[in-house]
């Protein structure tokens, strides 16, 4: 029966891409290299990912057109051509590309990184800017950070007091980004000082992640679409069965809001609405202006953020591995020290030219439209390669190297 299944796939993926081959004949398409039946280009590519892709622009040029299964991309190696595409078609390509991940692990979209253009995705983003992003709010939370920073160099003083040994950057800085989030979202630390043993703290941390910091990356399902639906690997269950908890434990701390408000209330405890301290406290708030927004919904997708865990990682490990650019502090800086300190800006900067990941944020076209002179169908994923853009040798001088 599974046979049967099988080949049946095969025969839908073959009739579907014949029409898509047929209706692409005469439009203009991106320089694209040979593709094979049904799987397109996907045996073309080779770990690390980015390195192939290298490869191909090299060869075909800074817009390529690939094929993976069904889906069409689009690898845009050229600054000017990225900003034809996200400056001059910006509404167009405004949307992120549906993918089985995110209408699982983002409440169908409605995530502030993945939500579609249009009263929802300008709701969000307004809401982050006032609420999240603001000077006022970043001031407000200043001290969660210092308090978490503190507590980190609390433990490195700690380790090194007992004699030299390796420290694990990664378990440090998921620590303390992930206590910071849950500080400015609920009010409680991920893993709290009482934890003293590592071990525990990591694996209290483990389970953290794993069930807010979900991948959203695509995977054989969204190139296949039929494979989805005859179970691939159990894929599809897996995201179901996670987003069950993730659903559970973020309807707990939103109802334990609630009852607190309640009991403020029946007790004629008066609120300040200057008072609202946690993000969630924030949005249970506005709920009761906006209720046709502020769904339950909306308010667990907008309390899932993404961490800055890689970015941080990735910055301490240029400059570990640079150490004669590294310059000493005799104190602890603070946010206001940051205007006053033009070199760790520009680590900053020359870290964004170094980003932890080859591609940003796929972009998904809601409809047809020319870029460069090529034509580009409606529903083309859109990638841009920032590794290859950030080390162009026509581009940059010395790009490999790190110069703050």
């Amino acid at each position: 029966m599974e046979n049967l299944y099988c080949y049946l796939a095969l025969l839908l993926s073959t009739i579907f891409i014949i029409i898509k081959l047929s209706n692409n004949r005469n439009k203009n398409l991106p320089p694209s290299p040979f593709s094979l039946p049904i799987i397109g280009h996907l045996h073309l590519l080779k770990q690390p990912l980015y390195k192939t892709v290298e490869t191909l622009t090299l060869q075909y040029g800074p817009i390529l057109y690939l094929k993976f299964g069904s889906r069409p991309i689009l690898v845009v190696s050229s600054p000017s051509i990225v900003e034809e595409c996200l400056t001059k078609n910006d509404i167009v390509f405004a949307n992120r590309p549906p993918t089985m991940a995110g209408k699982h692990f983002t409440y169908n979209s409605t995530a502030p990184v993945w939500a579609p253009y249009g009263n929802l995705w300008r709701n969000i983003r307004r809401f982050a800017s006032v609420e999240v992003f603001s000077h006022i709010s970043l001031q407000k939370s200043s001290i969660v950070r210092e308090e978490e920073v503190h507590s980190l160099l609390g433990q490195l003083y700690k380790v090194s007091n007992i004699e030299p040994q390796k420290v694990e950057l990664r378990y440090l800085f998921s620590l303390l980004v992930s206590n910071i989030i849950m500080r400015i979202v609920t009010g409680k630390p991920c893993v709290g000082k009482e934890v003293e043993s590592m071990d525990v703290g990591k694996e209290l941390l483990k389970e953290f992640k794993e069930t807010f910091f979900a991948d959203l990356a695509m995977n054989m399902c969204d190139f296949f679409p039929i494979l989805r639906w005859i179970g691939y690997k159990g894929l599809e269950k897996d995201m179901i069965r996670l987003q069950r908890k993730r659903d559970e434990v973020l309807g707990r701390l939103i109802d334990e809001i609630k009852q607190k408000k309640t009991s403020s209330l029946n007790n004629a405890t008066i609120v300040d609405v200057e008072t609202k301290g946690t993000l969630i406290e924030t949005l249970v708030h506005l709920r009761e202006s906006e209720p046709e927004f502020y769904s339950d919904n909306v308010i667990k997708s907008i309390l899932l953020v993404n961490t800055i865990v890689t970015t941080m990682e990735w910055s301490m490990s240029l400059l570990l591995n640079h150490p004669e650019k590294v310059k000493r502090r005799g104190h602890l800086l603070n946010d206001s020290a940051f205007a006053k300190l033009p070199y760790l800006c520009c680590v900053i900067n020359e870290r964004v030219l170094n980003p932890p990941q080859p591609f940003l944020l796929p972009h998904f076209p809601s409809e047809d439209c020319i870029v460069g002179e090529f034509h580009i169908q409606r529903g083309t994923i859109l990638l841009v390669n920032a590794w290859f853009i950030h080390r162009n040798p026509k581009l940059w001088e010395e790009p490999n190297r790190f110069k703050p």
